[in-house]
């Protein structure tokens, strides 16, 4: 039934949207679509936020600053430096370095320069200086052989004798000790024994070098180094003092050094 509108005169109009073209008259289903297109708009933009804020916490918009210069520093006064430019200390990696001291920064990441957001994770190397070589253990060995496998390592060999009950010629210790670190380079004193000490030093006073050399040859001893000097008690060209003295027990091999007669000219 058609509804009409009675006005004081009487006289009915009729309804404003019988008036309206038909495009224009609202529609239930157009307002339903209006409505999902905006529920669901709204929906995209909380699970958006959800997503930024809860899973990847990262702020939209975000204060930056320039990565500091930290090489050549100690690491504290690095992450001091970190921290007053709003960026924080990463993980940091020792490492070996050949000319850098132990406890300095010798890379960096980001590098230097580098624009960032702040609270960025900057990662620190920090030298723990020259590689360290152990020293090998070396006993029983020829002392050659030790000697070779020393410098092998990388360190340099000083070789002494000691009196030992090892046989001679073999390697009985080092100085440091085996297992000791020292930088690549440094010397290690080779210990080779030279025998027990068993043989009784003879006594060279008023003979010659040549009859000295002579003597000690034949008790399996060595000649030293002779320096020429004065001497009332002994002839010209004779020995007059040695070292060390008669009657020590010596192992083979040992050199007897003195002082001779000084020539008269």
């Amino acid at each position: 039934m058609k509804v009409r509108r009675r006005t004081a005169t009487g006289f009915t109009w009729p309804r404003l949207s019988k008036l309206l073209p038909a495009r224009w008259h609202p529609s239930p289903h157009g307002r339903d679509r209006r409505w999902f297109i905006g529920a669901f708009a709204t929906a995209m933009v909380l699970g958006y936020l959800v997503a930024a804020v809860a899973l990847f916490p990262a702020p939209i918009f975000t204060a930056s600053t320039t990565v500091p210069n930290l090489l050549g520093l100690t690491e504290q006064e690095a992450l001091d430096l970190l921290a007053d430019g709003a960026l924080t200390g990463g993980d940091i990696e020792r490492v070996n370095h050949p000319s850098t001291e132990s406890g300095k920064v010798v890379w960096q990441d980001p590098p230097p320069g580098i624009e960032v957001p702040e609270g960025i994770a900057v990662q620190l190397s920090v030298s723990q200086g020259k590689h360290l070589v152990p020293v090998p253990d070396v006993a029983n060995y020829t002392g050659e052989l030790a000697a070779l496998l020393i410098e092998s390592s990388g360190l340099t060999v000083r070789v002494e004798s000691i009196q030992t009950a090892a046989p001679r010629g073999l390697a009985v210790n080092t100085r440091p000790a085996t297992g000791t670190t020292r930088r690549p380079g440094d010397t290690v004193r080779l210990l080779i024994s030279v025998g027990a000490p068993t043989i009784a030093v003879p006594n060279l006073l008023g003979l010659t070098l040549e009859q000295a050399l002579d003597t000690l040859q034949a008790l399996d001893l060595a000649m030293g180094n002779f320096t020429a000097g004065r001497s009332r008690s002994q002839e010209p060209g004779t020995i007059f003092q040695q070292a060390p003295p008669a009657g020590t027990l010596a192992a083979p091999g040992t050199r007897v050094t003195g002082w001779v007669v000084r020539q008269n000219r």
